[in-house]
């Protein structure tokens, strides 16, 4: 770029500084507009748009939202919080430790069967879909944080609310008419370390549509891995202090646990086995794209 801007100002040395500058902006414009190789085809502006831009205001992409969310464990726990209130005036009693009440507890336990995800799930005992409280059930507990921080519920004098506009919203629309705040509350707002035991402060979601986009694209979860770390190199730096872990496996593992595990299966988008081995041998982990995804997301990348 430099070496075109001398070129130009030695072949027309009578520019004025502001015309020059005209020229540089318009050469800087053409160069963030070319696909670059390192985000899989993206422009800088591309990208720029996904990794600065607020939520309802990201280009290439459109979000909507599902007709069925039925199969999506966050909007159907959201839907049995709805409905636990909304048989009761509007409000239901929480736990003496602030949670919710073990009734709605085993019914959100009773659904997993209804989920894709129940075909890889793990032990009963261990299984972030179930439990005989909030506290060991990651699911259901990740969905009611989600719909405070989206403002749909609340909890006060040791009630959980649902607030009076979000009583009208559900009673016109049903749960499809929470599925966008949620969403949003989930990729801008929630801390994607809460639930895992890792200190690393790497906040994945300033990629998530980026990886989004990858993974719908060929549902491999390593070659998603190299991909974020050749895009956005930086994040090794990052994670260079973790002692057993070369940057590019903790990185992997963040990704794993904080994007696909904790939000891509929560939310029904996805489904991947667990972890496994072939002889000692890493094997990777393919991913299955489901329909609430597919539906939910359609990308229109020109350079593709």
């Amino acid at each position: 770029m430099l070496d075109d801007i001398e070129q130009v100002a030695a072949m027309n040395p009578n520019l004025s500084l502001d015309e020059l500058n005209i020229v540089v902006e318009q050469k800087m414009k053409v160069a963030n507009n070319l696909p670059a190789p390192d985000f899989c085809g993206l422009s800088p502006t591309q990208m720029a748009s996904w990794l600065y831009s607020p939520f309802n205001e990201l280009e290439w992409v459109t979000i909507s939202t599902p007709e069925d969310l039925s199969t999506s464990p966050v909007m159907r726990y959201l839907e049995l919080i709805l409905d636990e209130a909304m048989q009761k005036d509007g409000s239901f009693k929480a736990t003496t430790k602030g949670n919710l009440p073990t009734k709605l507890v085993r019914q959100a336990s009773d659904e997993l069967p209804k989920f894709a995800v129940s075909r890889h799930q793990m032990h009963i005992s261990i299984s972030e879909y179930c439990g005989s409280n909030e506290d060991k059930f990651n699911a259901l507990h990740y969905s009611r944080v989600l719909a405070e921080i989206a403002g749909i519920i609340y909890r006060r004098s040791g009630r959980y609310h649902v607030k009076k506009t979000a009583q009208k919203q559900y009673q016109k629309k049903g749960i499809n008419a929470f599925f966008i705040p949620m969403l949003e509350a989930a990729t801008s707002q929630y801390n994607w370390g809460y639930l895992d035991g890792w200190d690393h402060d790497i906040d994945l979601r300033t990629f998530w549509l980026f990886m989004l986009w990858r993974l719908q694209s060929h549902g491999c979860v390593d070659q998603l891995i190299k991909e974020v770390a050749t895009a956005f190199p930086d994040v090794l730096l990052d994670c260079s202090s973790e002692e057993y872990l070369s940057p590019s496996q903790l990185l992997g593992t963040l990704i794993e646990s904080r994007f696909i595990d904790r939000f891509l299966e929560f939310w029904g988008f996805v489904t991947v086995e667990r972890k496994r081995y072939f002889s000692e041998e890493h094997v990777p982990r393919k991913v299955e794209i489901l329909p609430v995804l597919k539906q939910a997301f359609q990308f229109n990348i020109e350079n593709q």
